[in-house]
């Protein structure tokens, strides 16, 4: 185990050193709005009192990769199957490229392949969440 800021994590995944799943990769980019562990710290204690939404990622398959939906996302069902019994797997032959060009609310992970994520928000979260930045794991420079 080694402890690493989000910048060094984000660097170590882009090498391929580590891998981070889709989940903890969402919350990363949003680790990346607190330059210290006092901030963080500070924000996480008054959000506590917020409450917490339950969320299903439901996948869409593309062409070329694949889209984890997310509550808020346009292409989001209305009825996600929070207990995995269902198997909601949503599948498309048009490309990743041009869902994200056709779109316009998004809440979403991006999956290219298991090295290539990216997030992508642009609906305002609830119970005074801050939103992950728009960090895309195939960037030159993730500073």
């Amino acid at each position: 185990l080694q402890w690493s800021s989000p910048v060094e994590a984000m660097e170590r995944f882009k090498s391929q050193e580590i891998w981070i799943a889709p989940p903890q990769f969402y919350e990363l980019c949003r680790l990346w709005n607190f330059s210290s562990l006092s901030q963080l710290h500070e924000f996480s204690s008054q959000r506590a009192l917020e409450g917490c939404e339950r969320w299903m990622p439901v996948i869409l398959n593309a062409s070329d990769g694949y889209i984890q939906l997310l509550p808020g996302d346009e292409l989001y069902p209305e009825n996600p199957d929070y207990t995995g019994e269902k198997k909601m797997f949503m599948l498309t032959d048009k490309k990743i490229e041009d869902l994200m060009k056709e779109g316009s609310v998004f809440h979403r992970i991006v999956i290219k392949n298991i090295n290539n994520l990216a997030v992508h928000v642009n609906v305002q979260a609830k119970y005074k969440h801050l939103n992950p930045l728009v960090i895309n794991s195939d960037c030159s420079d993730c500073n």
